[in-house]
């Protein structure tokens, strides 16, 4: 018996699983053939070792694509892949992912990049505060003062507290790479089981918010913590609600949450601009 593909770790033979196995299987999308107009390979990242943390849209499996976004930059840029994302994390997720790196790589990488959020959105994590407030005395033009003073909230519990523990473990342990931040995507309907249904983004979430919050949240990180950031949530063109772009996505019908090979392209490109304007690392050799 033949299995196919149709989901996230999920693999459903061709007849009568849960009923939704009956459906034709998803149209595969082939590799974009990167032609040599495309490719920027004299830029600054050429040759860059750059380590990617991340969830299923990031996971060396492929979910959902035949080509994925970084492997489309190794040929667009010459980047150096190190790939960490594991499909279904969450930014709790991603700091393990960042421990791994630094176990296997120590500080021999380049660059580091971040693509997560859209899993705390859909399990509904609570946001959470960045800063905690005390009342502090300093010393301020020689006279002592008592001033506000905030400190970072470092937790697993809250989008906030996950996100500082990730920056504040990869500020200190990797001063001289560049870090970059990439928000998620919009989120389409997706089904890959009778019991894992995920609603579109129109749909809020059990903390009853919805994904623009969570990508308001990674934006401010970005700017608190002095790192780049590239929003492909806003740049990538990708809005999988709007049917005539579901040809960027798995499947029309059961996944428009994850890119075919044509929307990892569209990423690629989006990346690829963003990535010529930013320094490729402060690494001293």
């Amino acid at each position: 018996m033949r299995t196919i593909i149709i989901g996230v770790g999920m693999l459903l033979s061709t007849v009568g699983f849960c009923g939704y196995a009956q459906q034709a299987a998803p149209t595969v999308v082939p590799k974009v053939i990167v032609t040599a107009s495309d490719k920027t390979l004299d830029s600054q990242w050429k040759g860059k070792r750059v380590a990617y943390l991340g969830d299923s849209m990031t996971d060396k499996r492929r979910v959902g694509t035949t080509c994925i976004y970084w492997e489309y930059l190794n040929e667009l840029l010459g980047i150096i892949p190190s790939v960490y994302g594991i499909s279904g994390n969450q930014w709790d997720g991603i700091y393990k992912q960042a421990l791994k790196l630094h176990d296997e790589k120590g500080t021999d990488i380049d660059a580091i990049f971040i693509f997560a959020g859209t899993n705390d959105y859909s399990h509904g994590t609570p946001l959470g505060q960045f800063f905690a407030e005390t009342t502090r005395q300093t010393n301020h033009n020689g006279n002592v003062v008592n001033r506000k003073y905030r400190t970072p909230v470092v937790n697993d519990t809250t989008f906030c507290g996950r996100i500082n523990k990730v920056m504040s473990y990869l500020k200190n342990n990797y001063p001289q790479q560049q870090i970059v931040i990439m928000t998620p995507i919009h989120r389409g309907f997706a089904q890959f089981s009778d019991k894992n249904v995920q609603p579109d983004e129109n749909y809020a979430n059990s903390q009853g918010l919805y994904i623009d919050s969570y990508i308001d949240v990674l934006k401010q990180a970005a700017s608190y913590w002095a790192v780049p950031l590239i929003d492909l949530y806003t740049t990538s063109g990708l809005y999988p609600l709007a049917d005539a772009q579901s040809q960027y996505f798995n499947n029309k019908e059961t996944d428009r949450l994850h890119p075919n090979a044509l929307g990892d392209y569209r990423l690629a490109k989006t990346i690829q601009y963003q990535l010529l304007a930013l320094p490729s690392t402060f690494v001293i050799k």
